[in-house]
């Protein structure tokens, strides 16, 4: 049997998925896909399971969708057979949406190249740690195509429209150090994974609720107002006030003593 497309492991209160197609710079398959759903519903099962890292096998972290899953057989109906759409809505899009719902913090260690979706998978992740030898790529506008998984949001959302677009239309290449400068990620590491891993089991120690809670709060707050924000604010808090951690965590603090939370 072939080896799996996603690797799954677990250290302590941490799960670690690995992409694991290296020869193709960890493209995505629709295989890769349902085995990438698998393990985050393995991670979400366990209950210790408190947060979470996804990197890649070899020298890249993800070259997005891998073309040879498209259908450019010349003949009849080959626009449609080659129509990227279906794959991005039966696969790429439900992907971005069950890590943006994950019950627990997300954190990408970039080892290699992100190029097209596979930049947009990082950029989905909470936290973003590359190595010095890492890079994006926005390689979508080199085959005449947009970008997609998210791309155009979570490039102006971090970039501003500015960068963002010169980076969509041009396609070139940005480096780890660059973009960390620009605020696309949050580290650059020499040892992302160890970096990203040792950032994971810190969070995996924290009020687990009240973290996803905030990447909630913080992903969506360009679309309200400030006024309707101060109200999702107040609802938030309110229900983050009857969590076991949040009695805890006040409790710790007035007993002056470290917080014993159970990301409940």
């Amino acid at each position: 049997m072939s080896e799996p497309t996603v690797l799954y492991a677990e250290q302590g209160a941490v799960a670690l998925l690995t992409l694991n197609r290296p020869l193709a710079l960890n493209s995505f398959t629709r295989q890769m896909h349902h085995d990438l759903w698998a393990a985050l519903a393995q991670a979400e099962a366990n209950q210790a399971i408190r947060a979470l890292v996804i990197t890649g096998a070899g020298r890249a972290f993800c070259a997005g969708a891998d073309l040879a899953e498209f259908d450019f057989e010349p003949g009849p109906d080959l626009v449609a057979r080659a129509d990227p759409g279906p794959v991005i809505d039966q696969a790429f899009n439900p992907t971005v949406r069950r890590l943006q719902s994950l019950r627990m913090p997300t954190l990408a260690a970039i080892n290699g190249v992100a190029a097209g979706a596979g930049a947009s998978l990082a950029l989905t992740c909470d936290i973003a740690i590359a190595a010095p030898g890492a890079s994006f790529i926005q390689a979508f506008s080199k085959i005449g195509l947009v970008p997609d998984a998210g791309g155009s949001w979570f490039l102006t959302e971090r970039l501003g429209l500015a960068r963002a677009m010169a980076l969509a239309m041009t396609g070139d290449k940005l480096s780890a150090t660059q973009a960390r400068d620009w605020g696309m990620i949050w580290e650059v590491a020499d040892d992302c994974l160890a970096a990203a891993q040792a950032m994971a089991a810190r969070l995996a120690d924290m009020p687990t609720a009240a973290l996803v809670a905030t990447r909630h709060l913080l992903r969506h707050s360009h679309t309200r107002t400030l006024n309707q924000q101060l109200d999702v604010e107040r609802d938030t808090q309110s229900t983050m006030g009857r969590t076991h951690d949040y009695i805890e965590g006040v409790m710790a603090f007035r007993e002056k003593r470290p917080a014993r939370f159970t990301g409940r």
